[in-house]
């Protein structure tokens, strides 16, 4: 037989955790038995009614069928001559009561049934209600940075607290070079806050976002704010390198100066913050070939031509710079060219005279040494 007390004292005692009101609680066990019903004993056709009342502990189930007087599909039709009542007549629709034959057959199978279903709709209610206070706690506050601390790491999972709350970073936002240890605080970049077309809330943060690192500069370069310098541009292979593009409003202020900051204790200070990420700071001149001379650091670059079309640059490079221009793996000329919106191709000079005979000392003293 199906326990209602047990069901009374399920609903209370979840209702009061989490704060659900008791009516809906009870609507959820109300589906969950009317689903049984059709898979077990009935069709998934047949009209059929479940009540239960909280407070008597009262079920009742029942099945609508219309009136007819030849029965051509009994899940939903009954005949008139199987009623006794004369009150009814063809085509009325009349609800009979089958509580007393689901409970003495399966009424086990039906307790669980609910219980089964009121967990998991609660565990779904209770998070979309930490979704909408996640939503609240960041609606004001895309685009920027917040600090955290990390609350937990459990595999690939990376949880963080904010103001008591926890907050998942994505395993798609990570960086892997991030030291993602139970108590370390890190600035994380709040990249999206929306509600999809289902209304559910969405908020995305990000350690890997290229806007993660202008966000934190702002944090420690009071003249972002100020309007004094700005970041015209950023590109970031994450945990190993990002550039940026800036300039000032004002000729007297070196906007590159500004972001490295005395003896270099600013950008020092978002490079620890990046676990060690390599920071290019360039400033903006408005010339193009000086911008991507500059972009190619740390390579010195000699000069800068135009290639067959405009979208196109030919950056010579002295002898032996060309690992540098290039980087491991190509990324420093891949950012550089990210970050100009041009294709960059690099020209390695011919050695000089002075590089030969000096190529030619070095060897000689290592073949002595050996």
């Amino acid at each position: 037989m199906l326990d209602v007390q047990k069901i009374q004292a399920a609903i209370n005692m979840i209702a009061a955790e989490k704060k659900l009101p008791k009516e809906k609680l009870v609507e959820i066990i109300e589906a969950a038995l009317k689903t049984a019903y059709k898979k077990d004993f009935g069709n998934k056709d047949e009209n059929v009614n479940v009540h239960f009342d909280l407070e008597s502990g009262e079920l009742e189930i029942s099945v609508e069928k219309t009136i007819v007087e030849t029965v051509e599909d009994e899940n939903l039709e009954i005949s008139i001559a199987e009623i006794d009542d004369e009150d009814f007549s063809v085509g009325d629709v009349i609800e009979i009561d089958v509580t007393d034959e689901v409970l003495q057959q399966d009424g086990d199978v039906f307790g669980r049934i609910a219980s089964q279903a009121a967990r998991q709709v609660i565990i779904q209610k209770v998070a979309d209600s930490e979704k909408e206070k996640i939503y609240d706690l960041f609606s004001d506050k895309e685009g920027e940075v917040v600090n955290m601390r990390v609350d937990l790491v459990e595999g690939g999972k990376v949880v963080f607290d904010y103001n008591g709350n926890s907050v998942t970073l994505p395993r798609g936002e990570q960086v892997s070079r991030d030291n993602y240890v139970a108590d370390n605080r890190m600035y994380l970049y709040v990249a999206e806050v929306s509600k999809e077309e289902n209304m559910l809330p969405k908020v995305v943060l990000s350690r890997k976002r290229a806007e993660l690192v202008p966000a934190i500069f702002a944090e420690y370069v009071p003249e972002i704010a100020e309007e004094i310098v700005s970041i015209d541009g950023v590109v970031r292979h994450p945990g190993v390198k990002t550039k940026i593009l800036v300039s000032s409003t004002y000729d007297e202020v070196d906007p590159a100066g500004t972001l490295i900051g005395q003896k270099g204790m600013r950008v020092k200070a978002v490079m620890e913050e990046l676990g060690g990420e390599k920071i290019d700071i360039i400033p903006n001149s408005g010339d193009i070939r000086d911008v991507i001379a500059r972009s190619l650091t740390p390579a010195d670059v000699v000069k800068v031509e135009q290639g067959e079309d405009e979208d196109s640059y030919i950056a010579y490079i002295p002898y032996g710079e060309r690992a540098k221009a290039v980087g491991r793996g190509g990324i420093n000329v891949h950012l550089a060219s990210e970050l100009t919106g041009v294709r960059i191709s690099l020209e390695e000079l011919e050695q000089t005279e002075d590089q030969k005979r000096e190529e030619a000392e070095a060897a000689l003293d290592n073949e002595q040494q050996s």
